[in-house]
């Protein structure tokens, strides 16, 4: 956890929190399954909650699409039980769309922009143009990108306005449910983009910086409480504690960038 980062705001929302629970049921446990996006900040939020409120969380992680048997579509799809869901704004909407998640219960938390990253310790390629982007691909060994948001713009819109799309055939590869930060860690690539937020944790890895803003996707991350909860008050409630603003400076901390105006 990062204490300073944990304070002053935290306190407030904790102090909010407790009043609000104050004419609530008695503590709960609480199932929750995160996307890698958001995983740290919840990390890093979640043993204040419990202690605040008493409930127990019970955490799990998967991405927010594909076709991995973790994934959080999947998970629910096989009635898995489960109460929260944060993950990717766009799935979280198709899951809604398709009556999994309770109507009126999305939360928007925090947007998340694409970072890349190289083994610790290699050269950092310039990567703050478009065309230093485009240059640290090419000269790439092999290049990898994750299988959720981040990885299909990489793989359906990035490539091609990089105009390397046919360049970077069978050197560039998709990688399911592995952090990419994991796989550039292990040598298995020497440049791979995702998410900030999910490189950010990754031992072994130096994150570059962000893609050009002419280029960049931030991805929207948000929470739900899914159909039928065994604990849907306690969902709600974690999902208000998570989105307050007193602590946006928590999750700012661990590569995101926090949502607090109305959505």
């Amino acid at each position: 956890m990062r204490p300073h980062h944990l304070k002053h705001g935290t306190l407030a929302a904790l102090a909010a929190l407790a009043l609000t629970l104050s004419g609530m049921a008695p503590a709960a446990e609480l199932r929750v399954v995160s996307s890698g996006g958001f995983a740290q900040a919840y990390k890093d939020l979640s043993a204040p909650y419990e202690r605040a409120s008493g409930d127990h969380l019970v955490s799990a992680w998967g991405p927010s699409m594909g076709t991995t048997s973790n994934a959080i579509p999947a998970r629910l799809a096989r009635g898995e039980p489960i109460d929260v869901v944060i993950m990717v704004g766009e799935a979280l909407d198709r899951l809604m769309a398709e009556g999994r998640l309770e109507p009126g219960s999305k939360v928007v938390l925090a947007d998340s922009p694409i970072a890349c990253a190289v083994r610790h310790g290699a050269a950092r390629p310039d990567i703050g143009t478009v065309d230093g982007l485009r240059q640290a691909f090419l000269s790439a060994r092999r290049v990898a990108y994750s299988d959720s948001a981040s990885g299909e713009y990489i793989k359906r819109q990035l490539l091609d306005k990089l105009g390397i799309r046919q360049q970077m055939e069978g050197k560039a590869a998709q990688i399911p449910a592995t952090p990419v930060g994991e796989i550039i860690a292990h040598g298995e690539a020497d440049f791979g983009c995702q998410q900030r937020s999910e490189l950010q944790p990754v031992a072994g890895i130096d994150v570059v910086g962000l893609i050009p803003p002419e280029v960049q996707l931030r991805t929207q991350f948000a929470g739900a409480v899914v159909r039928g909860a065994s604990q849907p008050q306690a969902a709600r409630a974690l999902l208000r504690f998570l989105a307050s603003p007193a602590n946006a400076a928590a999750i700012e901390a661990t590569g995101l960038e926090p949502v607090t105006a109305p959505h």
